[in-house]
């Protein structure tokens, strides 16, 4: 990818007008034009025109368009560069595939997907933009949720925990439903502020909010109010960070309150704690299209087909943030489980699919255990559910 890459930067440092180019942005050609004719006006309007004025004019006029010509050209010739660099490294066309988006009903949850990523992510005014050009229905209410969301993750990289504290109170109930700590691990992120701020010989501060904010929160957390309290003998910061409580001097138990908090607050609207799309190009990028693409062709070599519509012939490594259900394989067959063959439990404990359990079975019911020297009835095995 090395080379690609660099012709990217290239064709970058082209668009940008980098310093080291000798021809200057398209950009700043036009300001500089533009800047030249507000002056000519000006002289218009103050009666100070000279007859060489005109004259000037229409040779910056000319100047600008040759510097635009160059540049341009200049861009076409990094794109044309940059094309022949990534057909060099992909050799192998790009695979075709039957539209999947045909009907209105798809197009129209395709651009909502969009539109709701946009605003997930921030990226309000092309939100806006795709929203007005596509004709997605995207309710106000909605729209201002994604604001208020971005505005107290804001508040957060601040480490101001205010707004985020002022929505943790109103949904209490809904956090707590959810046995959510983001309550508590917002005082507590105050409470360690406080303390590792204050003089060491003087925690009264920290102490008094800890009294105020965390007391009633001691029955579900109990340990961690414990640390908290526990922790104070081992003030300043610098003998704390060496002490068993280490954790609470740690710059991640402010920069964690982030991703949890927005995991919950999408959690409230019925949305997943990770954006679908990026998802989706992390999987796919990550190269589970490459290795299905491949699949495909070899079995399309042998003539063969698929055996599952909803599974895959192979399989796809994951990172543990995109694992989202336990896959069972047999450790006999090596093969998933499916809704049709399930893991199955034997009395000794081990579990195998079914379709091995039938096959492992005797004539008379029972079936010896391909891990241990244990014998039960097949009849006994129990479906394991995950």
């Amino acid at each position: 990818m090395d080379g690609p890459l660099e012709e990217l930067e290239k064709l970058k440092a082209s668009t940008e007008g980098s310093t080291k180019r000798k021809n200057p942005s398209v950009e700043s050609s036009l300001d500089s034009l533009l800047q030249s004719l507000y002056e000519v006006k000006s002289r218009i309007e103050a009666g100070t025109v000279t007859g060489d004025t005109f004259a000037l004019l229409a040779q910056t006029v000319e100047t600008k368009k040759k510097e635009i010509d160059d540049k341009q050209r200049e861009v076409y010739n990094a794109i044309a560069k940059f094309g022949k660099a990534l057909d060099k490294r992909f050799t192998q066309a790009l695979p075709t595939y039957d539209p999947l988006f045909a009907s209105d009903t798809a197009k129209e949850a395709l651009d909502r997907t969009v539109a709701l990523h946009f605003l997930r992510t921030g990226q309000f005014s092309t939100a806006q933009t795709f929203i007005e050009e596509s004709s997605i229905d995207i309710s106000s209410e909605l729209r201002g949720q994604f604001v208020e969301l971005h505005r107290i993750m804001t508040a957060l990289r601040r480490q101001d925990i205010g707004p985020a504290l002022e929505w943790s109170m109103k949904n209490r109930s809904f956090l707590r439903s959810r046995s959510s700590p983001l309550e508590f691990y917002l005082h507590r992120s105050q409470y360690i502020r406080l303390l590792l701020s204050s003089n060491a010989s003087n925690p009264t501060p920290a102490i008094s909010y800890a009294n105020a904010a965390l007391r009633g929160f001691y029955p579900e957390h109990a340990i961690e109010f414990r640390r908290l309290m526990t922790c104070l003998v081992y003030l300043p910061k610098e003998k704390l960070e060496q002490s068993p409580y280490a954790d609470l001097a740690s710059p991640s138990l402010h920069t964690d309150l982030e991703p949890l908090f927005a995991k919950e607050y999408c959690a409230s609207l019925g949305m997943s704690r990770q954006v679908p799309l990026r998802v989706i190009g992390d999987i796919g990028g990550g190269g589970a299209l490459a290795r299905i693409e491949k699949a495909r062709a070899v079995m399309k070599e042998k003539k063969s087909e698929w055996s599952q519509s909803d599974e895959l012939p192979i399989e796809i490594p994951l990172p543990p943030e995109n694992r989202y259900h336990s896959i069972f394989a047999c450790p006999v067959s090596k093969e998933q489980s499916t809704e049709q063959n399930p893991p199955m439990m034997m009395t000794c404990g081990h579990v195998i699919s079914k379709e091995s359990l039938q096959k492992l079975g005797k004539g008379n019911g029972r079936v010896k255990c391909p891990y241990c020297p244990t014998e039960s009835m097949q009849s006994s095995a129990l479906h394991v559910y995950f």
